[in-house]
C-alpha cells in the first residue's frame, strides 16, 4: 500500500493522490482510491509572465499523498489502511473489499477567527496505538484520531513566538503513552497519548558542539521524524522539503 503524487501534465491520471494496492508476488494493481480527482499541478505555475511553458492549463491543488498508509486491525478483526490529506482529511479503507471507504473525516480544527488555509493538514505520515492514530499539522500542532470511527479525540495546538507560523507536519513518532512530533521551529514535542497535554519540549535549533568535531548547527525539521530504539532517540535537526531554517545536527537523546 502506497501513496501516489499529483499528475504534472493534464489530463491527470486517474491513479494520481490515491492510495494504491498491490500484490506483492506480481506486483499486480489491486485496487487503488484517488482522494483527489483532476490534480495536475506543476510548481512555478502561479499565473506570472515568466511561468513555464508546460503549465497546466488549470494548475491543480497540490494534493498528493505523501505519508505511508497505515494497515491496521480493529478489535473486531476488520481491517483497515489509514492515510490523511494536505487538506486535512483522514480516511480509512477496507483492503479486503477493493479500498471501499469505511471512514472519513476533516479533522483540521479551525478555532474562531482563525483563518484555514488549504494546505494546513497531513503531509509526511503519522504513527498509530492500538486505538488511535496521530498526525502533526502543516497548520501547527497536532491532533489524535480513533480509528475505529474516525473521530478527532483531541487536538493540541503548540505556543510560537511572535505569532510566526509552524509547520508540524514532520512525520509523527509514537512509543507507548507518548507521541513525539518535531515542527519547523526546531522544537521536539512530547504529548501524552491519551490526552494531547504538552509532556516537554526540546528546542534543537542552536550550535552543538560535536563527537566529530565538525561545526553543527540545528533547525527547523519539515519532513522526517524521530526515531526511538534501544532507549535513545534521534533526530536530525535542520531538513526542510523546500528551505527554511538550515542545519546539519544529528541529535542523540537519553534518558538521563
Amino acid at each position: 500500500y502506497f501513496g501516489t503524487g499529483d499528475a504534472e501534465t493534464e489530463p491527470a491520471a486517474k491513479t494520481s493522490d490515491s492510495i494504491m494496492a498491490l500484490d506483492m508476488v506480481s506486483g499486480k494493481m489491486l485496487w487503488y482510491h484517488q482522494a483527489q480527482a483532476d490534480d495536475a499541478f506543476l510548481g512555478g505555475c502561479n499565473g506570472g509572465p515568466n511561468q513555464p511553458e508546460n503549465c497546466p492549463k488549470f494548475n491543480g491543488p497540490d494534493l498528493d499523498i505523501g505519508n505511508s498508509p497505515v494497515l491496521h486491525t480493529l478489535a473486531n478483526g476488520k481491517r483497515i489502511v489509514v492515510a490523511g490529506t494536505k487538506d486535512g482529511k483522514v480516511f480509512a479503507l477496507d483492503p479486503d473489499k477493493k479500498g471501499e471507504v469505511v471512514w472519513e473525516k476533516e479533522i483540521i480544527p479551525n478555532p474562531k477567527g482563525t483563518p484555514l488555509q488549504n494546505l494546513d493538514g497531513i503531509v509526511w505520515g503519522g504513527a498509530k496505538d492500538q486505538q488511535n492514530i496521530y498526525y502533526g499539522l502543516s497548520g501547527g500542532g497536532i491532533v489524535g484520531v480513533q480509528l475505529s470511527t474516525g473521530e478527532r479525540i483531541w487536538y493540541t495546538k503548540f505556543a510560537t513566538a511572535d505569532g510566526k507560523r509552524v509547520s508540524n507536519a514532520a512525520a509523527a513518532s509514537a512509543i507507548p503513552g507518548v507521541i513525539f512530533v518535531g515542527g519547523t521551529d526546531g522544537k521536539i514535542h512530547a504529548v501524552n497519548a491519551g490526552d494531547g497535554k504538552q509532556i516537554w519540549e526540546i528546542a534543537t535549533a542552536r550550535q552543538y558542539e560535536t563527537v566529530n568535531k565538525v561545526p553543527a548547527h540545528g533547525g527547523g525539521m519539515g519532513s522526517a521524524g524521530v526515531t526511538v530504539a534501544g532507549g535513545m532517540m534521534f533526530v536530525g535537526s535542520g531538513y526542510g522539503v523546500i528551505g527554511g531554517n538550515p542545519g546539519n545536527a544529528l541529535l542523540a537523546f537519553g534518558l538521563e
